[in-house]
């Protein structure tokens, strides 16, 4: 996440193919490596962990301007969909393997030693297939914006020019295109939702059965992971059709309206909200109807994922587009998914805490200068 913007100054200055070879390669290593972490040393698997996020900054940030460069505006979203289909198809995967793998080995560590094989193979595609590309204005460039102030979006920029700009001019630019900050701070929201589904909603999902009996109380590891399995299915599924469907439609809409892609964004996460909410509200009346609450609700999330990135590439200067999409993946992940979960969680200890001092007889202040009572 932290090294997002280096990367994005990277991208857009120095080949871009060896950026995501490197990427690759470093992820997986360090992927590889933690799996060998002794218990004794935790301290060093969180610390790898953490290295996991440079590789993934490298070719996250760098990979969609790398697309953008090699296919026309037509084809563009279509070929942005595909690439972010893998995000939340990689997501469920990731359930299920993990799950699948720990259940089968007794152990986790074997799910860590699997992953880099993937690694491994998409760094051979990467080198035997994909064609080196040169920095170009993309079609479609300055076209639409969340608001009429692109800030310069519109203006024509040699392939080169990059060479006269710095970081700072860069930043400096991109803080003044407003189009840019509010699809940044959309972003952000969806991405603390899908942060905290993903953390929290196995264990809510176990709960609930637990609760209708469907599952026996785990008291011994590896516990039964059905539950994990299902949201992985579900999240895959969701994810191929959302992304599928939200570049479609949004190709579609262009043709109305210039402001087809901020809408689409804007309605589908308004959409999910009550998907999810009822999801939450049904769980201890019916799974069933639980489970197809929270494939709708990720489907409608999911409708952002190529879009967004897309809007970005029509409303950001073409050389400064890999800072833009660095900047835009540190603050969703800074104030999206890296503190949903403990926010989350941390208000759920708290409504605990609250509902237990109640039922013990402890009285809170209802307005500001009421009286506390203190029991004796």
């Amino acid at each position: 996440m932290l090294s997002a913007p280096f990367f994005g100054y990277l991208g857009d200055r120095y080949n871009r193919k060896i950026i995501l070879g490197a990427g690759i390669f470093f992820w997986s290593g360090v992927t590889l490596g933690s799996s060998f972490i002794p218990e004794s040393y935790f301290w060093l698997f969180i610390l790898s962990r953490g290295l996991v996020g440079i590789g993934t900054s490298s070719y996250s940030t760098v990979a969609p301007t790398f697309i953008a460069n090699l296919f026309e505006e037509g084809k563009r979203t279509t070929m942005l969909s595909f690439f972010y289909i893998f995000i939340p198809v990689g997501s469920g995967f990731g359930y299920i393997l993990a799950s699948s793998v720990t259940q089968a080995t007794g152990h986790w560590h074997w799910a860590f030693r699997i992953t880099p094989c993937m690694g491994g193979l998409a760094l051979v595609f990467l080198i035997l297939l994909v064609p080196n590309t040169t920095q170009r204005t993309a079609k479609g460039f300055g076209e639409q914006g969340i608001t009429n102030t692109t800030q310069g979006a519109a203006k024509k920029h040699e392939p080169h020019s990059t060479a006269h700009t710095t970081w700072c001019k860069d930043v400096k630019s991109l803080g003044k295109n407003r189009s840019f900050i509010w699809s940044t701070l959309g972003l952000t929201a969806v991405a603390f939702v899908t942060g905290a589904l993903g953390f929290w909603m196995p264990l809510f999902l176990y709960r609930a059965e637990l609760l209708h009996g469907i599952v026996s109380p785990c008291l011994e590891e590896p516990c039964n992971s059905s539950n994990s399995l299902i949201f992985g299915g579900i999240t895959i599924v969701t994810g191929i059709l959302g992304v599928i469907t939200g570049a479609e439609v949004a190709r579609r809409c262009r043709k109305i309206s210039s402001k087809a892609d901020p809408l689409l964004c804007s309605i589908s996460m308004f959409t999910s909200a009550p998907f999810l909410y009822v999801a939450i509200m049904v769980a201890q009346e019916s799974i069933t109807a639980t489970y197809v609450l929270i494939a709708f609700g990720e489907f409608f999330l999911s409708l952002n994922w190529a879009v967004v990135t897309d809007m970005l590439l029509c409303i950001v200067e073409p050389n400064c587009q890999s800072t833009a999409i660095a900047l835009q993946i540190l603050v969703s992940h800074l104030l999206g998914d890296s503190g949903s979960p403990y926010l989350i969680g941390m208000a759920l200890r708290t409504k605990a805490t609250f509902q237990m001092k109640r039922a013990s007889g402890m009285s809170f202040p209802r307005s500001e200068g009421a009286s506390v009572s203190h029991p004796q």
